[in-house]
Formats: structure tokens, sequence, C-alpha cells
């Protein structure tokens, strides 16, 4: 569904950042983007989203060039929320939603009785109801987050970027919303892709990740294939052991 070909990237002309990185994104997946901070995650998810041009190499999605994309018909294949998120001081749960319909709009043309219909539904699958005439900005960090994920929702694409969602929230709601992108992508099919920092909130709801450092791709895969204490050392400098309890694997770190 997306793949990237010798993709090179730089924030300095005369320095490459990102050079000759090559992977594919699985379909129907959560996929997580790891590494230590400066590493290039949300580098690399803001060239797969397009919202940065490569300095060569390309993205393909569903077999076309993200470049020859035009951005209305893009934001109808991918929806992205960001680390950080603000809107207008008054305005409501139900009118960011509605925010998502603009792309499958012509200029000037209303919403229909279809959109408000996936509105309702955003909201309902975010679990949103008692909110939605509430102003976002007076909302909790995770509440704004549910906002903005349905709103994402509310674009009717197959493909869901998410830059660190759990930045800024506290324990309870950080699990909350990844609870949410799971079910998301069981029950809507939706292929997930996302920027965490948390290896342990990587490993429990991901099925594949993407492990950079640098700027480089260390290694991608699936997690139980690729998540090991020899490329966490690596990537991470940290020592430790990774465990396993009923089948799910989780890393506990040492000091070294």
């Amino acid at each position: 569904m997306i793949t990237a070909k010798d993709l090179c990237f730089s924030y300095d002309k005369d320095k490459s950042f990102i050079s000759k990185l090559n992977v594919e994104i699985e379909k129907g997946k959560i996929t997580t983007i790891l590494g230590p901070n400066g590493s290039g995650k949300s580098t690399l998810l803001s060239i797969f989203a397009g919202l940065n041009k490569p300095t060569s190499g390309e993205v393909i999605i569903n077999n076309k060039a993200i470049q020859k994309i035009k951005k209305k018909d893009l934001a109808k294949e991918i929806a992205t929320v960001h680390q950080q998120n603000t809107v207008p001081s008054d305005i409501t749960v139900k009118e960011l939603v509605s925010y998502g319909r603009i792309p499958h709009k012509k200029y000037f043309q209303g919403h229909d009785e279809n959109d408000d219909v996936i509105i309702d539904w955003a909201i309902k699958r975010t679990g949103l109801e008692d909110l939605k005439d509430k102003v976002v900005m007076s909302l909790s960090g995770g509440e704004r987050q549910r906002a903005f994920i349905a709103m994402a929702l509310a674009q009717k694409s197959k493909i869901l970027f998410l830059d660190e969602p759990t930045t800024y929230l506290d324990i309870y709601h950080q699990v909350e919303i990844l609870e949410l992108v799971k079910e998301l992508n069981d029950e809507e099919d939706l292929t997930v892709i996302m920027v965490l920092h948390d290896i342990n909130q990587a490993i429990k709801y991901s099925d594949n990740v993407i492990v950079m450092k640098c700027g480089q791709l260390i290694a991608s895969g699936k997690v139980n294939e690729v998540i090991d204490m020899n490329l966490l050392n690596k990537v991470y400098k940290i020592g430790g052991f990774i465990s396993e309890i009923e089948n799910e694997i989780f890393f506990v770190p040492l000091k070294l």
C-alpha cells in the first residue's frame, strides 16, 4: 500500500539526513516508527504524508507516486493527526469533525445528509457523543486528541498517520488513545502508521515496526522478529531484558 523507494531527504542542502531508505508499509496493519530523539521518525512520517518533499526517491501510495497526487485527492487517501493540534478558541467538537469532509466537497459546497451521517458516526466511534457541542480547547488532552482522530475518521480515508499521539497525556489517556487506535485498525480495517517513543507501547499495539537512528533505517518488520536486546542496545545504548508473559513480550530497561 505504501512503499518508500530510495528515499532521501535533507534539511540542509549540503548534508543528507535520510539517505537511500527503502521500506514497505503493510496494508491493514499498525506500523510504529521507533527511534531516539532526532532519529528522523516524524520526518519520515511527514514525507509519507506528503508534508515534506524528498530530495530524491519516491513514496508510492496505492501504486501511484505521492508527488503526482493532488493534495485534495491525497486527503481522501490519508488522514493525519499531529502531535500538537490547535483550533480557534470557539470551535466545537462537531464543527471540528465536520472539517474532515472538506476533501470530498467542491468549493462552496455545503454538507449534505451523507456528510452528517459520517460526522455523527465519527463522533460516536470515538466516544464523543456527550462532548460534541463542547468547545474543543476546553477539553482534556485525551478528549481533544480523540476529537482530532474523529476529524481524521470523517475523511473516510483508509490510512491514518499519527505523530506521537500520546505525547503530553497521562498514562490513562495514553492507553485510552492506543486502545482506540487498535479498535479502529481491527474494526474499520484502517492502515495505521504512528510515531511513538515508548518501546513497550509499540510492542503491545503494533504489528510491525520501523526502527531509525540518525536518519537511517536500522530495521523493519514484525515486532517479535525485530525487537531484541541487540537492536535496543544498538539504537538506544541501553541494557535490560525482554520477557514474555501470556504470549506478550515487554522490555525491562536496566542501566548499563
